[in-house]
């Protein structure tokens, strides 16, 4: 590699060293990271800002916006105090009970939504039904950024990388339902169990928290009718512009945009209300995760670690897949998985092709998908989803820090990606 590469490695890893450590707010550390990659040319203007491989993922960066604005909205109708209530009611009160509810609630939307979407959707609720019940609301959180990780895997909206692989690898919405969800179904169940172990802690039922919950009257929480009439009919027709992308062929940023800025139009709302629920720091977190990570693409350092394992691989189908399952998860623990897949999609390709093209060579895109999906769950910055929901826990003074996401995303990880390794192997090899 050139002394450039070297020296965005080198500054790749500080800025990463902070963020962990948290001895600079994560903002600053992202910022400082990208200026660098920009002041030692290990990437320019042109693939910082525009480049599709290397650049900053404003499809990212304008979805979580559009989608920002439409969860802002609907927090002043009352439906998240509806929601919160009525599943607290369902639980019984009962801590353990509202996890598991929320964790498969989380999932099934991550299906067909994609995960940011859904933790958007879902945090808000979270820090309802916690402060009726008197409970630490970070576990919640936690496993629903997880659980959005594991169900968006299911589908091909449900995470972006997904989309990169579906298009690379020729695959429909079908082939992941068909290859990827029965999986998925074993890994929330086991997920279910590990937060038994994991958050038992956060597990102390209140019997007078929970009886005041029985007694309270869901529908009373809705404070603005019409206006949530008018949100949720917005909302609909987002959600089903986001699951029918194949068919308009319209990106999941233009749809968030355009529906923020109809319920914006149509409603008594003004700009001002609507824009102040957006998460800016978040925004600004991820373009300096972005152009650092583009760096390190532009640079050729993921491309160089990519083509070693590729040619490690070469010839053994077998040991090229569980290689790719497991550097894959590796890998995404420590950069977003939407570069990375972006990297790893050609070398794929020609990897399925050098081995037969369809039939068992098809194992290579369901590893690198279990992989890089999976995988993000194992730190704090590994999915934009834990990104999303790290900043929303700040904003309402709950701050959850990197290690106190990593020390869980550690162990879920592991133990997904080990389940997945012997459903690839017997299905496919």
């Amino acid at each position: 590699m050139s002394a450039v590469a070297w020296v965005a490695v080198a500054a790749f890893l500080a800025a990463y060293a902070l963020i962990a450590t948290e001895k600079v707010p994560r903002v600053a550390a992202a910022l400082g990271g990208a200026g660098v990659m920009l002041l030692v040319h290990a990437t320019d203007a042109e693939a910082a800002f525009f480049s599709e491989h290397s650049g900053i993922d404003w499809n990212v960066i304008f979805l979580l916006l559009g989608m920002m604005v439409i969860v802002g909205v609907l927090k002043q109708t009352g439906v998240f105090e509806y929601l919160a209530i009525w599943a607290a009611k369902r639980a019984r009160g009962y801590p353990f009970r509202l996890m598991a509810l929320l964790i498969v609630i989380t999932a099934l939307a991550s299906a067909l939504l994609d995960n940011v979407t859904t933790v958007l959707l879902i945090a808000p609720v979270t820090f309802l039904v916690c402060e009726r019940l008197a409970l630490p609301v970070a576990p919640f959180l936690i496993a629903e950024a997880m659980a959005s990780n594991i169900g968006g895997t299911a589908t091909l909206v449900g995470d972006p990388p997904n989309i990169i692989i579906a298009s690379r690898g020729g695959l429909t919405f079908n082939d992941f339902l068909v290859h990827l969800a029965p999986l998925i179904v074993v890994l929330l169940v086991v997920f279910v169990g590990l937060c038994r172990i994991l958050f038992r802690r956060a597990f102390v039922y209140d019997p007078e928290r929970a009886a005041e919950i029985m007694a309270l009257n869901e529908r009373e929480a809705i404070a603005d009718r019409r206006l949530l009439w008018q949100s949720l009919a917005v909302l609909v027709v987002v959600l089903a512009a986001f699951v029918l992308h194949p068919v308009l062929h319209y990106a999941p940023s233009v749809v968030a945009l355009l529906g923020a800025g109809v319920l914006v139009a149509a409603t008594r709302v003004t700009a001002e209300d609507a824009l102040r629920e957006v998460e800016w720091p978040t925004l600004v977190f991820f373009a300096g995760l972005f152009v650092m990570v583009g760096a390190l693409v532009h640079t050729g350092v993921i491309g160089e670690i990519s083509k070693a394992a590729a040619s490690a691989t070469e010839g053994r189908l077998g040991f090229a897949a569980m290689l790719l399952l497991w550097a894959s998860a590796g890998l995404s623990a420590i950069v977003d998985n939407i570069p990375y897949v972006a990297t790893m999609s050609p070398i794929v390709a020609d990897l399925v092709h050098a081995n037969g093209g369809n039939g068992p060579a098809q194992v290579l895109w369901w590893a690198l998908a279990l992989g890089a999906d999976l995988g993000g769950n194992a730190t704090a910055v590994g999915a934009a989803a834990n990104v999303v929901v790290l900043g929303i826990a700040a904003r309402n003074r709950a701050p959850i820090s990197f290690w106190q996401f990593t020390r869980y995303g550690l162990v879920v990880t592991a133990v997904t990606v080990a389940i997945s390794a012997p459903y690839l192997w017997l299905r496919y090899l």
